[in-house]
């Protein structure tokens, strides 16, 4: 597994007094009956980071979010956030937290007014208080054209503005956010993210599940969750450099040609090729290390090889193909 060090700029923020982990998760189990859902998990995240963790369905992000935030147990192992233990201080813990979900958990059949009414109720905000952090979220957020309109007549942009101002009323220091981008176009999915990293450089921290790999390399940070196990924790640039992800005796390359697709076909009959698929409009293929560029380029017609360096999905693939040998050996 990859680790991100704690003194390196892009690992949990130091002071004075040593490092300061907002999230500390010590062989953190899970279980639902004989179902082990995670499975001795450690990470920690510092002040002000944005974290993110990555996995495919079912792979357990969610499930380790709701017992950081006090919604379920412990089999094992430890979890504090914010300093307090997450199953034995859940009321501690939820008073400082904000939770964002992948689904529109508002009222939909209230207007965004009243959803933020509602809200500043439930985290207990005076009248005055109240007035003056809607105003200050709603500025921020650019709700104020829509703030009439009920919640299920919102565009899924809005909609996850609406719920990041709900998530931020009471200035929550850890905010978790479990795929907050999903089924939103790709504008409002910038213009989320902007807003994203400007909490971040107030000091709030940022706990982030998501399944897009341009999302994943903007984490300082991000682990990679498989079958509830975490194979792998470091910065975008730490993981690429993951021994498992270029195996020895191979390299990368990309293949740039005019019809990427007919490249595909002709470059799976070579000699010497591991791997290959369509990345936009080139190919990324792992190759023996003694293929040379100028033979790969002469046997598929004169087109254009370089090096290539591996992507995050490039990692995740290979720690995931990876676990499923493993799993299909043990089995046999």
């Amino acid at each position: 597994m990859v680790h991100g060090s704690g003194s390196s700029n892009n690992g949990p923020r130091t002071t004075d007094h040593g490092p300061v982990s907002v999230i500390e998760v010590r062989e953190a189990t899970i279980r639902f009956g004989r179902l082990t859902a995670v499975d001795r998990v450690s990470l920690t995240v510092g002040h002000g980071e944005v974290f993110g963790l990555l996995g495919p369905n079912g792979a357990g992000k969610t499930t380790l979010i709701r017992a950081l935030c006090g919604l379920i147990p412990l089999a094992s192992g430890s979890a504090r956030v914010l300093g307090h233990d997450a199953s034995r201080e859940s009321e501690a813990v939820r008073s400082g937290i904000g939770y964002m979900s992948q689904r529109f958990a508002l009222y939909e059949d209230l207007t965004a007014q009243e959803n933020l009414d509602f809200y500043s109720g439930v985290y207990g905000l005076a009248a005055s208080r109240a007035r003056q952090r809607q105003a200050e979220l709603v500025e921020r957020v650019g709700l104020a054209p829509h703030l009439r309109k009920r919640g299920g007549q919102l565009s899924g942009g809005w909609k996850q503005r609406l719920a990041l101002a709900c998530a931020l009323l009471h200035q929550p220091r850890l905010v978790f956010l479990d795929e907050p981008t999903a089924g939103i176009d790709p504008v409002a999915r910038r213009d989320l993210w902007d807003l994203l990293f400007q909490l971040a450089a107030e000091d709030v921290t940022l706990f982030v599940t998501t399944h897009y790999m341009d999302e994943a390399e903007r984490c300082r940070r991000v682990g990679y969750l498989y079958q509830g196990r975490l194979l792998a924790l470091g910065t975008p640039l730490e993981l690429t450099r993951h021994p498992g992800v270029t195996p020895p005796g191979t390299r990368r390359v990309e293949v740039i040609g005019e019809d990427p697709a007919a490249l595909l076909l002709r470059v799976r009959d070579l000699p010497g090729i591991r791997q290959a698929t369509i990345f936009g409009r080139s190919l990324r293929a792992v190759v023996d290390a003694s293929l040379s560029d100028e033979a790969l380029a002469a046997g598929l017609g004169g087109a254009e090889v370089r090096p290539a360096a591996p992507s995050l999905e490039d990692v995740f693939v290979a720690l995931a193909r990876a676990q499923e040998a493993m799993h299909e050996g043990g089995s046999r």
